[in-house]
């Protein structure tokens, strides 16, 4: 487990996940030539632009074919490229699944999938865009492994280890720009957890934009009196097994948020840790199915992807942990 543990977090707004990306994918094609570049049709909201400005005999635009996309991607890394492909996690999860599972995960290739524009903040775009099974899709593809960064620093962090890592990955990237959570010096590490506040109460285990809401949470939490843990688990496959444990013995109630369907995803591998390893309450911040069209602030706030729904939850899973 990785640690930056503070008493005090002052959330300040930063970059978009997804520009993030786009800058450390620029940083990394300076570096290695072996870096090429997949999009289909939307480098201007994937940020892959940058790249293919600098680039362009090393970006291949595919137009509206993901599929295409992602085979050629697949046929790139096969061939020894650091081959990355992007597009909107609806469009590349889905449409792409088929090639993911049979050109990607089945042979282990050395191909970087980013999903941008991911979960329900996508806002006006509206649900055929929003996508809110893409962490449980990419999960059951054999040998990927999963990312999900929550700001700017940790997805910078992690696109750097994903191309350095051999195998499959996939990065879930956002739309909106998210707080800050994370101190530049912070080291982030595939399968590391990290804890950013210590607590003895109740756990919030977090990902993306919802570890900024369960900071606020731990705040509202602690005026109360209630002691909480809060870790971001960047990394939702592999995860990090013994943080997880960790933090069921010590605390024994945990509460994990996740701006996607319950059903799958995050949650749902945590219990997998959790019942297999040390049973303890649990309670679940996410969505129950397919969101609407509207401003990213109002449906996080319709939908529950808000720090008073993850204190809500806390208290849930405290009074059930007395009983």
């Amino acid at each position: 487990m990785a640690t930056n543990i503070r008493t005090k977090f002052e959330l300040k707004m930063g970059a978009a996940t997804r520009e993030a990306f786009g800058k450390a994918l620029l940083d990394l094609g300076r570096k290695n030539p072996n870096v090429v570049v997949c999009d289909a049709d939307l480098s201007k909201s994937t940020f892959t632009h940058l790249f293919a400005k600098e680039f362009p005999d090393r970006f291949f635009s595919f137009g509206i074919a993901e599929a295409n996309m992602v085979a050629a991607g697949a046929g790139l890394a096969s061939s020894g490229k650091i081959a990355f492909v992007a597009s909107f996690a609806a469009f590349v999860l889905n449409k792409g699944f088929e090639q993911l599972r049979v050109t990607a995960a089945f042979p282990h290739v050395n191909l970087k999938v980013v999903g941008t524009h991911s979960g329900i903040s996508i806002g006006e775009d509206g649900p055929s865009q929003m996508s809110v099974e893409d962490l449980s899709l990419a999960c059951s593809l054999p040998g990927f492994v999963v990312l999900s960064p929550a700001d700017e620093v940790a997805m910078t962090a992690l696109v750097h280890a994903a191309a350095e890592h051999v195998g499959p990955v996939y990065i879930r990237a956002g739309r909106p720009k998210v707080p800050v959570v994370h101190s530049p010096e912070q080291k982030f590490e595939i399968g590391k957890a990290i804890e950013l506040i210590h607590g003895t109460d109740v756990t919030l285990i977090a990902t993306g934009l919802m570890v900024a809401e369960s900071i606020k949470a731990q705040e509202i939490l602690e005026a109360e009196g209630v002691s909480a843990r809060v870790i971001d688990i960047h990394t939702i496959k592999p995860l990090d097994v013994e943080t997880i444990v960790r933090a069921a013995k010590e605390t024994g109630a945990i509460v994990v948020s996740e701006e996607h369907l319950v059903d799958g995803g995050l949650g749902v591998r945590v219990a997998q840790v959790v019942a297999q390893h040390h049973p303890c309450v649990m309670e679940f911040v996410g969505l129950h199915g397919y969101a609407e069209s509207g401003t990213p602030e109002a449906l996080l706030e319709k939908y529950g992807m808000t720090a008073r729904e993850v204190v809500k939850a806390a208290h849930r899973a405290l009074n059930r942990k007395k009983s």
